[in-house]
């Protein structure tokens, strides 16, 4: 009897070339005893749906391709994804966006790992508490919005929110208004220019595309408090400036790569319906980064 061909997943964006993700899913895969075959796609800024079809529809047994089951979707894609999805997590809903594909043979399933993986990190990875604390989030767009809603329930005293946009920051947080009223937390908008005005926070994330775009860091070194948490969420050479800056004035820097396996862990439940020991994959992929650079 033939055995079944292995089920299939994916990394969509743009650029994709550089995703770290088919290795941490070879490895989850490799813990957990589980069959799956994972692969980037690069996909064209005018074609998000018909790539994720195309990847449905490319399952053929005759040419050893086993079904597509799920897959992820980064920059700059995650606000295209909800209106292709039967079902919403309610972290999807909350944010507007997703980070997570199911294909589901009554229709697709979106969901948002990203702030439960970066929570993750920053409270494990990191071992830094983040009730009673006072945020900043750098960046409005498809990697804060998924962050805010799981950061807010995580109880921080303060989470302001610093765009170079303001009104796409405001419209963040009118939407999570409610929940940050559940939480107790204080939540406001600013422009990048006035983040300095809200003091120095103890934890500083940039979930903007500076780093991406090789640009210099968005906020004054006035936001970080001596000895606090900054973290990118890239990783590799496109986080380094950032990582440098925060060291230059006091603080812990962070790259990404705890909260890209964290989310990536958070997918793998979802599709597999088992989670994986992360630390482990979280130490290779270190020492392969280390090891090509």
């Amino acid at each position: 009897m033939t055995a079944p061909l292995p089920d299939r997943y994916a990394v969509l964006g743009h650029p994709v070339a550089h995703s770290q993700s088919p290795f941490i899913h070879a490895e989850f895969a490799r813990q957990t005893g589980q069959a799956l075959v994972y692969e980037r796609i690069e996909c064209p800024l005018d074609g998000f749906e018909a790539t994720v079809r195309g990847f449905i529809a490319s399952a053929d047994a005759a040419r050893g391709l086993g079904p597509a089951r799920g897959c992820n979707i980064t920059v700059p894609f995650k606000f295209q994804v909800l209106p292709l999805a039967r079902q919403l997590t309610p972290r999807a809903a909350l944010a507007q966006a997703a980070n997570v594909l199911r294909f589901d043979a009554e229709g697709w399933t979106a969901d948002n790992t990203d702030g439960e993986g970066l929570m993750c990190d920053i409270t494990h990875g990191a071992g830094v508490p983040l009730a009673g604390q006072r945020v900043l989030l750098v960046g409005a767009g498809g990697a804060a919005a998924g962050v805010l809603g799981p950061l807010l329930a995580c109880r921080p005293a303060q989470v302001w929110l610093a765009n170079r946009s303001r009104d796409k920051a405001e419209a963040l947080v009118e939407r999570h208004a409610a929940w940050a009223r559940t939480h107790g937390v204080a939540l406001q908008a600013c422009g990048l220019a006035d983040a300095a005005r809200g003091g120095a926070f103890d934890v500083v994330i940039n979930s903007s595309a500076s780093s991406l775009a090789g640009e210099g860091v968005p906020v004054e070194a006035a936001v970080l408090r001596p000895g606090a948490l900054a973290v990118d969420l890239m990783y590799g050479p496109a986080a380094q400036p950032f990582i440098d800056w925060a060291r230059a004035h006091g603080a812990v820097g962070r790259d990404g790569l705890g909260m890209l396996v964290e989310q990536a862990a958070g997918a793998f439940a979802l599709w597999r319906g088992l989670r994986p020991d992360t630390a482990p994959v979280l130490a290779a992929l270190r020492a392969r980064l280390a090891t090509k650079g």
